[in-house]
């Protein structure tokens, strides 16, 4: 029985190649739910939710073009401090927000001199194959 289109429950772990875990339903004590292959979750963690029975758990790595894509380095832009703000205050290392015309959308501070600020638009997991630990824990008919 395939559980496209049908509402499900899961709890996962999810892991990068070197073990560094970078997100848990698990540690929030709540599962994600959703609607399968809705386009909700990335492809990868659909594919390995489509075919599950309930109360099965597998362990799935996920290639970066069938998560959040692959590190895109067009995505990096620089853009000259005078048109920014308070642009000294940028918080490098952090992300920001920017107002976009399908709304606000993040970015990280790369770098900040006196004249370009850099913004990486790539989401912080592209480029890495993730590994999920999943578990299906309610399907809804």
């Amino acid at each position: 029985m395939s559980n496209e289109g049908k509402k499900v429950k899961t709890h996962y772990r999810g892991t990068l190649a070197d073990g560094t875990q970078f997100d848990s339903s698990y540690d929030r004590g709540e599962p994600l739910e959703f609607t399968c292959c809705a386009g909700m979750m990335i492809p990868g963690f659909d594919a390995a939710v489509k075919d599950m029975v309930l109360g099965e758990k597998k362990t799935v790595t996920i290639p970066a073009a069938e998560a959040y894509g692959e590190y895109n380095p067009q995505a990096v832009q620089s853009v000259p401090v005078s048109q920014i703000p308070n642009a000294a205050q940028l918080p490098v290392g952090e992300t920001v927000y920017f107002q976009g015309p399908a709304g606000p959308f993040p970015a990280k501070v790369v770098s900040v001199d006196e004249e370009k600020a850099v913004f990486d638009m790539n989401h912080e997991l592209a480029g890495k194959d993730l590994t999920f630990e999943i578990e299906l824990v309610e399907i809804a008919e």
